[in-house]
């Protein structure tokens, strides 16, 4: 290991830039957010740094290094374009034992920058020794999507408890084992979910029991996978994917979004295919709220998301009046995530001033909906669970006054890698649909914008 990894206190201390640039404005920024008093040294100042100076935040003279700037600093950077200024500042500042840091130069450098992923207090260091920037700042992007923001929250909140754990456990073994536990438990997920006074609360009960024991209360977490891009499940889907003892899942979870999920924990199959359900509705319902009170934390996975057209209000219905704790975590609703994969936009200034989602599955033969407001111009009208009903609504909708020209797509498998667009009108989508083999899940998008597809479609489905 070439470098020692420390974190150095600069706050209210004394610290030196050499250079004005862009490059300088970034150190300078940093610096700045650990509350050093900065002093900046260079002929002229780019405009961050101008806007620093006007609000104070640093010091600077307008003049070339000299060998005196660096009396009395704790830290140096020397950020120029001129080798030869940076190197005699290396040079200075480390005969003189000032750590110094010479920007894309680590051969001159006593210390080295990291891409730092921030969670305060929290604080996590990503090097690669000076080898390759890029690959620290592509690292350090995963863990921005590994790591949420609550765990500063988490921290403060444990940091307030410290001389209270050391007073109830005096043993060194007890406390890193109640640490553990806060840690893995229910406490830290009331910090994650927003519920923070109750995890002080539950803190403080913990620390008044004499045995450290596991909690055993479960919990049901109702998310939203999105319409089947992996990328688009949320980082906060994602961390309670990953925690998960047993996920009930939908048939329009995706096997790679499955993948996601924690291995070890138990899969139960859910899904509905019309009239063919694997598990009615009410037994999913109670299912839920049996695990949970087993003690297991459940996951609700669903496509799209779970409040539109998903039933998720039903299913956190029972589990609130089971007192059973939840959290819902939204997904990209097929009716976004699809249009924005094919290229066409819901709402658009010159084609549609609102937009209305509307289920179109069959019912009896039929369909019930307002037709009549449905067919009016200047508004995009999104229809899930409509391919069986394709003729039916098409016809419906112009019966009502939409003309046979206005556009019309049925979305196949949007934002995966088998995505289709089927592009027609009301008067031809459900032959062109009829003749081309469709699976669901689909999506049908009525409406002026449909026009835009060809333009602004950016999604490419390799052949």
């Amino acid at each position: 290991m070439d470098w020692f990894p420390i974190t150095l206190k600069v706050k209210d201390q004394p610290c030196l830039i050499v250079g004005g640039g862009e490059v300088a404005a970034r150190k300078a920024h940093l610096l700045l957010e650990s509350q050093a008093q900065i002093t900046v040294i260079a002929p002229t100042l780019c405009r961050t740094l101008k806007v620093a100076l006007e609000q104070n935040q640093i010091t600077h003279h307008a003049r070339p290094f000299s060998p005196e700037d660096v009396n009395n600093i704790v830290l140096v950077v020397a950020a120029t374009d001129d080798e030869h200024i940076n190197q005699q500042v290396a040079n200075i500042a480390t005969r003189l034992y000032i750590p110094v840091n010479v920007v894309d130069c680590p051969e001159l450098c006593t210390f080295i920058v990291p891409s730092i992923v921030r969670r305060d207090p929290v604080l996590i260091a990503v090097s690669t020794g000076g080898a390759s920037p890029v690959l620290a700042r592509l690292l350090r992007a995963r863990l921005e999507t590994m790591i949420p923001t609550a765990y500063g929250k988490l921290a403060g909140l444990l940091g307030a408890f410290r001389e209270q754990v050391k007073t109830r456990f005096s043993d060194a073994a007890l406390r890193r084992r109640f640490w553990e536990q806060a840690l893995s438990g229910p406490i830290a997920e009331l910090v994650f979910s927003g519920r923070e006074e109750q995890a002080r609360q539950a803190l403080q009960a913990e620390l008044a029991n004499k045995e450290v024991a596991p909690a055993t209360t479960g919990e049901v977490y109702l998310v939203g996978a999105g319409p089947g891009d992996p990328d688009l499940v949320t980082f906060r889907a994602l961390r309670l994917m990953q925690q998960a003892d047993i996920v009930l899942y939908d048939r329009l979870v995706s096997s790679e979004i499955l993948d996601l999920v924690r291995r070890d924990a138990e899969r139960i199959y859910v899904g509905k295919h019309r009239a063919n359900h694997a598990m009615p509705q009410g037994d999913i319902n109670q299912t839920l709220v049996d695990l949970a009170k087993e003690g297991k934390r459940v996951l609700r996975l669903k496509g799209g998301d779970p409040f539109i057209f998903g039933r998720g209000g039903e299913e956190i219905a029972l589990l609130a009046e089971n007192n059973v704790t939840f959290q819902v975590v939204p997904g990209v609703t097929a009716a976004s995530g699809c249009a924005t994969y094919a290229g066409i936009p819901l709402t658009h200034r010159d084609y549609a001033q609102s937009v209305t989602f509307v289920a179109g599955q069959l019912k009896d033969g039929s369909i019930n909906l307002n037709w009549s407001a449905l067919a009016q111009p200047q508004q995009t009208v999104v229809i899930y669970m409509g391919l069986k009903g394709v003729d039916i609504i098409c016809k419906a909708l112009q019966a009502h006054g939409a003309p046979a020209t206005r556009p019309a797509a049925l979305i196949e498998q949007g934002t995966t890698s088998k995505q289709r667009v089927l592009e027609g009108t009301l008067a031809n989508l459900p032959d062109i649909v009829s003749q081309s083999e469709v699976h669901a899940p689909t999506l049908i998008i009525v409406g002026d914008v449909v026009k835009l597809h060809n333009q602004l479609a950016w999604f490419r489905v390799a052949p």
